[in-house]
């Protein structure tokens, strides 16, 4: 009898996640994200993570990353690109993660989770390190957005 109750709720609980889930449109590749930045002139956010062992990372994909409200600035404001550092090789292609590595030099990323906003011509517009509560990161991201629009 308890499995079944325990079977059941897991379900339960499954079925609500999935109905809840956001979709935000990350771009697949970085050279994607510049053709998108350039055609739109909006800036690049670059998210550095480490999806399958950072665990401030995770929590910040689910609670700012994955939320309506960044998904309708982000939609409007900017363009998408993770930059995934996985312990799981699998989880990205070889070509990806020298992108990344190269990104990572580039701009001096040397925490995990990093979020950076640059222009379509790779100037750095602004950078934030650490995890910080989600609601921090929208004057961030506002301000970058106002500073590139000017």
């Amino acid at each position: 009898m308890f499995l079944s109750v325990f079977c059941a709720t897991a379900q339960d609980a499954t079925t609500s996640t999935v109905a809840t889930e956001i979709h935000v449109n990350w771009q697949s590749s970085f050279e994607d994200a510049v053709l998108k930045a350039k055609t739109e002139h909006k800036p690049i956010l670059i998210y550095f993570t480490g999806s399958d062992w950072c665990g401030p990372c995770i929590q910040l994909d689910k609670k700012l990353f994955h939320t309506k409200k960044f998904a309708d600035f982000s939609d409007k404001n900017l363009v998408l690109y993770t930059a995934d550092f996985p312990r799981n090789g699998d989880l990205v292609s070889l070509e990806t993660i020298t992108v990344n590595k190269q990104l990572s030099k580039k701009y001096k990323q040397s925490s995990f989770p990093t979020v950076l906003v640059i222009d379509e011509k790779g100037k750095l517009l602004g950078k934030k390190e650490g995890a910080y509560l989600s609601s921090y990161y929208y004057p961030f991201f506002e301000k970058m957005v106002n500073d590139y629009k000017k």
